[in-house]
């Protein structure tokens, strides 16, 4: 029996009688290698999805499981062997390196991260698997298509891209305060609908937030087009120092949040370090007038 499976070729082409020659007669004599167990268990992990590619099915789960592990080992890049692997890790992660790779792919992904999963805390990656005989009614394979590990999935490809392309007309322009064009939106949608996910998963993840606000939350204002924006009050030789430290507050919001939709902000501290609103502006003309500004900024970011 050890003859007729000697080489390679005598595995490029099994019958199911062969498979079970294999297991009874071949398997046993194969000795443990004395590996991780949680390195035995990424392995049976990769190849749940090589087979789930070659039965045809979606492996969504298992594939879920595997961008998991790599978000967790992408908390430990300071180690040596994972910041050489830092590449690939990222590309599961953040891209749809999974959607496209095949079993060449995921047996490349196997080899290359399977010791490094030791470096996971035992809380974070222990699984436990069961092998229960039970009498099968039926099959059938269903996939949720918007369930949470896609959502999640989805919201951290599109932080990771929309920071990684900041240069994109649309992303510079929100994160400039320049009202956007029709060309612009398509080219939002294109990218968030198209290439990063659908429409179904944005909706699910960001309910009815505009393209243009998402974006703007993502990557904030810059510096100085929000100088520019509050150049009237920052240069106004007019306001007292109480006055000032307000704007300068607004300014550091703004730019860090990308917009302020909620005023009732300008009531808790820090805004209120130096007084209340009604204590710092006596006259509501100047207070009207920062409000407009701020309005005028979101305004810029909320087209649809």
């Amino acid at each position: 029996m050890i003859d007729k499976y000697q080489t390679e070729e005598d595995f490029v082409s099994l019958t199911y009688e062969n498979t079970l020659q294999i297991a009874e007669h071949i398997a046993p004599l194969v000795l443990p290698t004395g590996d991780d167990v949680s390195v035995a268990r990424f392995d049976m992990l990769m190849y749940q999805i090589e087979l789930a590619m070659l039965t045809e099915k979606s492996g969504r789960r298992a594939k879920n499981d595997v961008i998991r592990k790599a978000a967790e080992l992408s908390k430990y890049g300071t180690i040596p062997a994972i910041a050489q692997q830092q590449e690939i890790i990222e590309h599961i992660i953040y891209d749809d390196y999974l959607e496209h790779a095949g079993i060449s792919d995921y047996e490349n992904i196997r080899i290359k991260l399977r010791d490094l999963i030791k470096f996971i805390p035992e809380d974070e990656r222990t699984r436990y698997y069961t092998n229960f005989t039970d009498d099968v009614l039926s099959i059938e394979w269903k996939v949720s298509e918007l369930d949470n590990d896609d959502l999640t999935n989805y919201k951290k490809k599109v932080n990771y891209y929309i920071l990684q392309h900041q240069d994109i007309p649309a992303i510079s322009k929100l994160k400039g305060n320049q009202p956007l064009t029709p060309d612009d939106v398509r080219s939002l949608e294109s990218i968030l609908w198209n290439e990063l996910g659908t429409k179904e998963q944005y909706d699910a993840q960001y309910g009815k937030t505009p393209l243009g606000e998402l974006v703007r939350s993502i990557v904030g204002l810059d510096q100085k087009a929000a100088n520019e924006a509050f150049s009237r009050f920052l240069n106004d030789a007019q306001l007292d120092s109480r006055q000032m430290h307000f704007v300068r507050q607004i300014v550091n919001y703004i730019v860090r949040n990308g917009m302020m939709k909620d005023l009732s902000v300008l009531q808790e501290s820090p805004f209120t370090d130096q007084g209340s609103i009604s204590e710092l502006f006596d006259n509501v003309a100047v207070f009207m007038d920062l409000r407009a500004v701020i309005e005028g900024i979101n305004r810029n970011a909320m087209v649809a």
